[in-house]
């Protein structure tokens, strides 16, 4: 492989300011820095995620993410976890809502989704 890792993921939001709320204080991620763009009309928020980054973009009136059919493109985000019914209660409490716990067809380890702000799809799967 001519990479080393994965360095960072870029995710638009359309609420800037309520998509740092959820991966910040409920989530628990980092903030690594922030940058305002006054002349793009644009944001970005660099958080920690251990072994990478995930940069939160603003922009002006962004279009909404297709949810069904699903297209083309990243379909979602995977976060490994070491005690996935705890990770579970934690967002429920948090008034994080999570799909039913089912396993992973590749690995036969447990998983489930859940969304951000802009309904993009969030993975916990258990280490």
């Amino acid at each position: 492989m001519i990479f080393n890792r994965i360095h960072h993921t870029a995710i638009i939001v359309s609420d800037f300011e309520k998509s740092k709320d959820f991966y910040v204080n409920k989530l628990g991620f980092e903030v690594i820095g922030e940058v305002d763009r006054p002349e793009r009309k644009s944001k970005i928020l660099y958080l920690d995620a251990n072994n990478a980054m995930i940069e939160l973009f603003s922009f002006s009136k962004p279009p909404k993410r297709l949810a069904w059919p699903e297209a083309c493109g990243l379909r979602h985000l995977a976060f490994e976890v070491d005690n996935i019914e705890e990770t579970i209660e934690k967002l429920n409490k948090l008034g994080i809502e999570t799909e039913p716990l089912r396993s992973d067809i590749r690995t036969g380890k447990k998983m489930t989704f859940f969304k951000d702000p802009d309904d993009l799809p969030l993975e916990i799967c258990e280490k």
